[in-house]
């Protein structure tokens, strides 16, 4: 356990040195929702078990366009902190959706919540809010670095939470896809 909370820590700040050129070093293909999903569900398995967390999936199988290191990193962060600020029955729901001009992927928890106060903040370089402080060791990086990669790969990142209700996040992709060598849209 404490080995994972290193690699997890070393992996966060690796990913921040290097966030802002993350335009040198991202490759946009087509992945499956599913794959990206279930590989970081598996590198997170001996937490879900240790939190007896039930994970729900739905509706995983879609394509989108993104990089798929940078993706699996995004969701990470965001499983991980629904594994830290789990309720007593922690439930963890993970599904997809395709809407007019975009697909969607969103990580719904029935965790702790984040205070009203606290959500305009949320996505700030360090913050950690009342319930970081006062739950678990926060570092105010990850939600920062979500919010920082998928805004220079395209994608967009909304977060909707109820104080001891849960917390919801969704992270649309858009219908096309461009990049200096690659211009593709999402059937």
């Amino acid at each position: 356990e404490e080995l994972d909370l290193v690699d997890y820590y070393l992996e966060q700040a690796l990913f921040y040195s290097r966030s802002n050129g993350v335009e040198k070093d991202y490759i946009i293909k087509e992945i499956q929702l599913k794959d990206i999903v279930n590989q970081v569900i598996r590198r997170n398995s001996k937490s879900f078990i240790r939190e007896k967390v039930k994970l729900e999936l739905e509706e995983l199988d879609l394509t989108v366009y993104t990089d798929t290191k940078w993706l699996e990193f995004i969701i990470s962060q965001l499983i991980v902190n629904a594994l830290k600020y789990h309720s007593d029955h922690p439930v963890i729901r993970i599904f997809g959706a395709k809407k007019d001009n975009c697909m969607s992927l969103t990580i719904e928890d029935n965790g702790i919540g984040i205070s009203e106060k606290d959500l305009p903040n949320v996505f700030e370089k360090g913050y950690t809010g009342k319930s970081g402080r006062q739950y678990t060791k926060s570092t105010g990086i990850g939600l920062y670095l979500c919010r920082k990669l998928c805004n220079r790969l395209g994608l967009s990142i909304s977060l909707k939470s109820n104080l001891n209700v849960g917390t919801t996040v969704e992270i649309i992709f858009p219908a096309t896809v461009l990049s200096d060598t690659l211009s593709v849209k999402v059937k």
